[in-house]
């Protein structure tokens, strides 16, 4: 049975902010004040809703005319005609002044993912894809959070990347299973690693070595993040700040457990979660 993409109209937006309900990013969210926070929920559901359709496991020329038609609706709402069930994104984006351009780098990045299944790229491809899915959801959110021009756009090349990583390393089983592995070719090929199916990647004794190998550069990512916050408003940084901590907790994690077999998804737990919140509000 081939599963089914829905069309862009048929995302119920709201729902997939409400998935996000318990998670860091929604605990980093609840810091913003109403107006911000009611903007990053429309924009983390347009990414829910396009990463759903590259996911989704239905043939890749559904997937990619789903994608087109998510096009045209960011399109509709520059032109100033959003549909109706996208009003509140174009809300968004008429206050925070969001740009056209990083939605669509989101459906591009989608798009790689449907293209084929990723299979240790490049490095620069590798860069590319987080830049897409990550750091230009960052654009985004830098925008909301009323960051300056140039720490914004300087924040969300290092956090989304740094995030992205973090990600690629915690998600290595879910990956393969669905055919994918982003760990770079170089990290392979610098641990000793000439397979490219994921399962047997996977299960290489020299996998840790390649995995930090991304690890230090998730690392390199946050210290550069680091710097920038330190150069921005507190009160306006309290979001990112959460989400850097967040990840550079589950990031040191990994390190020290290792990716060998068998491996657990790394989480947070609520407690820690409900620490860092409070301990960002002390200090």
């Amino acid at each position: 049975m081939t599963a089914r993409v829905a069309e862009p109209l048929e995302q119920d937006l709201p729902s997939a902010a409400r998935r996000s309900s318990g998670s860091s990013f929604y605990a980093a969210m609840r810091l913003l004040p109403k107006q911000q926070r009611e903007a990053m929920f429309e924009i983390y559901a347009f990414c829910r809703a396009v990463d759903d359709i590259a996911d989704s496991g239905a043939p890749r020329a559904e997937r990619s005319a789903a994608l087109d038609r998510w096009r045209a609706e960011i399109h509709r709402i520059y032109a100033g005609a959003p549909a109706a069930r996208l009003a509140p994104l174009a809300a968004a984006v008429a206050r925070f002044g969001l740009a056209r351009e990083d939605f669509l780098a989101v459906i591009d990045g989608m798009e790689m993912d449907c293209a084929a299944d990723i299979r240790a790229p490049e490095l620069a491809t590798l860069d590319l894809y987080c830049d897409r899915v990550a750091s230009a959801v960052g654009r985004l959110s830098v925008k909301v959070f009323g960051l300056p021009a140039a720490e914004g756009r300087e924040l969300a090349h290092e956090l989304g990347r740094a995030l992205q990583l973090t990600n690629i390393l915690r998600d290595l089983d879910e990956d393969a299973a669905a055919g994918r592995l982003y760990l770079p070719r170089e990290a392979l090929e610098a641990a000793g690693i000439s397979e490219r199916d994921p399962a047997r990647v996977l299960a290489h004794p020299a996998l840790d070595s390649a995995c930090l190998v991304l690890a230090e550069r998730a690392r390199g990512h946050f210290a550069a993040a680091a710097a920038v916050m330190a150069r921005c408003p507190r009160r306006r940084t309290r979001a990112p700040r959460l989400m850097a901590k967040v990840y550079r907790h589950i990031l040191d994690r990994m390190v020290r457990r290792g990716w060998r077999a068998p491996r657990e998804r790394v989480r947070i737990d609520r407690l820690r979660l409900l620490w860092m919140i409070l301990a960002d509000s002390l200090f």
